[in-house]
């Protein structure tokens, strides 16, 4: 699963002296919102990446349980057919 990059900007009003102490609030608020979901989707591209290659190494354990697998039936065959297997006890 790979996530898109988000990119904001928050835009400046054109004259600081009449904005109001809310909307300068709502502001830096905004902006820490930006600031933290960049960091986020930054954590996330990284976690994606380490995603990637554990399911790397998933795929390499599969193929050695693959073969364990078919060594295993091949052995059950083989003392089958040369009447040599025997019971556990």
């Amino acid at each position: 699963m790979q996530f898109k990059e988000f990119n904001a900007t928050v835009a400046a009003p054109a004259n600081r002296d009449q904005e109001s102490p809310h909307e300068q609030q709502q502001s830096l608020l905004l902006s820490r919102i930006i600031t933290n979901v960049e960091k986020l989707n930054e954590a996330i591209m990284v976690l994606n990446g380490n995603l990637q290659e554990v399911n790397v190494q998933n795929m390499n354990v599969e193929l050695v349980a693959q073969m364990f697998k078919n060594y295993q039936s091949n052995v059950l065959f083989h003392l089958e057919a040369t009447e040599e297997l025997k019971e556990s006890t």
